[in-house]
């Protein structure tokens, strides 16, 4: 990770001045990659290291005593979740630009994709990137050791020095890790 360490940080502040700007992040990803995504939606969208405990006037807001509990997002969607979209877009559109249409559909100028391939040439993150980047968007590719054809379509490219998929799968996990505590310690 130390020879990634500028281009986490780099990664990490895109991100940081998508969120105060009013943007959001969006990620993709198949298979194990796809529960990454999970994964570091959960750390935004709600504490990692931090409580983010609401101010006492927003809590007032709310009036009700579980409001003290709630805690502070980030704006994270996960491309992978929705299945139901997915399956209307592999339908009605193609399988290949599953996460291209949801780009269409979620992401503005300005937001930032996170796209994770350990191989890199996962074409349904390619076609995401390419479209986030028809948009305005800054595209973060997560990869192993080659970048594959995703370091054509990747602002910053986050390759780790890895071939085999599940040795790549897990240098990922303290990589993204980083990240995250970097945007909360930022952002809060």
């Amino acid at each position: 990770m130390s020879t990634l360490e500028g281009k986490i940080n780099q990664a990490a502040e895109e991100i940081i001045a998508c969120f105060r700007a009013g943007g959001k992040l969006l990620l993709c990803g198949n298979g194990g990659s796809a529960a990454d995504c999970a994964h570091i939606c959960g750390e935004l969208a709600k504490g990692f290291l931090k409580k983010r405990t609401p101010d006492e006037a927003f809590q007032q807001k709310i009036g009700e005593e579980w409001a003290k509990d709630l805690q502070m997002a980030l704006p994270a969607i996960d491309l992978t979740a929705n299945s139901a979209l997915m399956c209307a877009i592999i339908n009605d559109i193609d399988g290949k630009s599953v996460f291209a249409q949801q780009v269409m559909a979620y992401g503005r100028k300005g937001d930032v994709l996170l796209g994770i391939s350990t191989s890199g040439n996962a074409e349904n993150i390619c076609r995401a990137m390419k479209t986030a980047r028809a948009m305005g968007m800054k595209t973060v590719a997560l990869t192993g050791e080659s970048g594959g054809r995703m370091k054509e379509y990747a602002d910053i490219l986050l390759n780790v020095a890895e071939k085999e998929t599940y040795k790549i799968q897990e240098l990922h996990l303290p990589l993204y890790h980083r990240l995250c505590i970097l945007i909360e310690e930022a952002m809060f």
